[in-house]
């Protein structure tokens, strides 16, 4: 498989890991879109949330418990965050690999 993010999770390529479990891996967005600007993946490989299965549901809670977690530790838990998946190609959905942006740092609007 040659996929980018199972690549970084298995620390093939770079990246700057800003938090790592054993289910996840954080890193920082190489376009950031805001001061903070990371995102979560399982190191399962799962294309899309078009590709969930019911075995991943425990999984899926995790990746939320693990975005609150970050935030908190980054400082923007109190003041407030963004969670934000896009599925598919049309929603600007870049890897096919499932992925959570966290977003923070600053007030961010609906756009």
């Amino acid at each position: 498989m040659n996929c980018i993010f199972c690549q970084i999770a298995k620390k093939e390529l770079p990246a700057t890991i800003i938090y790592e479990d054993e289910s996840f891996v954080a890193f920082k967005d190489i376009n950031p879109i805001a001061p903070i600007h990371y995102l979560i993946i399982p190191k399962k490989h799962i294309t899309s949330i078009n590709h969930l299965e019911l075995q991943d549901k425990e999984l899926m809670g995790e990746l939320f418990l693990a975005a609150k977690k970050i935030a908190k530790t980054q400082g923007i838990a109190d003041n407030g965050y963004r969670l934000v998946f896009n599925v598919g190609k049309d929603s600007g959905q870049m890897v096919d690999h499932l992925h959570l942006h966290l977003l923070g740092g600053k007030k961010l609007l609906w756009s």
